[in-house]
């Protein structure tokens, strides 16, 4: 492509590449051993491959966008608008994506069925208390937007110092909330199999601790970029994704702990519903 031909617009045409196709096939695999495995097939070693096969696809796919950005200079300030755009709007369709279970969620729980005894929680299911760890990871989620919010502006003031040493931070404490959560659900006296709370429960959080861990990846990755000096004061788009992100991932867990952990756990709440 001549230099002319570069000048004539701020945009990035893609080179042809095979990642999206790999990917499409990773993920088709993924998907097609998870339902043999979840129908009793013996595909379980299938399924981790499959997992391992779309990782390092999306670990190639990833690595030509960072040379894209970082050393050929092709996202232009055009580019990054529109590299906004779509991390906002994909940010958008993962909330409608968890409506989704807050809508399952308040459909049972505001007219139990015949099948739980009229009530919410259901008599002999023993749910979590709202102030034991549920309450601990909120403070520990909360603390960990802080100190990425620190991190973005030590970047934008330069002190990359500050950004290295606030990013360590919200790692550790993603992995330790990652960590609770997984002794949370060791301790557990029911599973997602015990009905219509069960279901409710394991899809919401579980599926919020699958946020949590891509979240984590997203920001270990953008602290060897900022490491190895690929973010600037003025050019961060991928640092600034994973910062949104996080911070969907703290809003997200918030409504999981008011409406999940703590309101639907309270009987009282429902028993003042009825009266009015």
């Amino acid at each position: 492509m001549s230099d002319l031909h570069k000048k004539r617009h701020l945009f990035h045409i893609v080179d042809p590449s095979p990642w999206p196709l790999f990917s499409a096939l990773g993920a088709f695999l993924v998907t097609t051993n998870a339902v043999l495995f979840f129908h009793e097939f013996d595909s379980g070693s299938l399924l981790v491959y499959s997992f391992i096969y779309l990782a390092v696809t999306a670990a190639y796919w990833w690595r030509d966008v960072i040379r894209e950005a970082t050393f050929q200079g092709c996202h232009t300030s055009a580019v990054q608008r529109g590299l906004r755009l779509g991390m906002i709007l994909f940010i958008v369709s993962e909330v409608m994506f968890f409506f989704s279970f807050f809508w399952a969620f308040f459909a049972s729980s505001l007219s139990p069925s015949i099948e739980i005894g009229c009530v919410w929680p259901p008599h002999n299911l023993k749910v979590f208390s709202a102030w034991g760890v549920p309450l601990l990871n909120t403070f520990i989620l909360v603390l960990s937007g802080v100190s990425v919010t620190w991190a973005h502006h030590a970047l934008l003031l330069g002190n990359y110092v500050q950004t290295n040493f606030s990013l360590l931070i919200t790692i550790a404490l993603a992995i330790l909330f990652t960590n609770l959560q997984i002794c949370e659900y060791l301790e557990a006296d029911f599973s997602i199999s015990d009905g219509i709370y069960g279901s409710v429960f394991y899809m919401a959080t579980g599926f919020h601790g699958f946020h949590v861990l891509i979240g984590t990846i997203f920001l270990i990755v953008c602290y060897f970029r900022h490491v190895k000096g690929h973010f600037s004061r003025i050019h961060h788009v991928g640092f600034e994704s994973a910062i949104w992100y996080w911070h969907f991932v703290d809003v997200v867990w918030l409504f999981l702990f008011l409406v999940i952990y703590w309101w639907g756990n309270t009987s009282l709440n429902f028993d003042l519903i009825k009266t009015f």
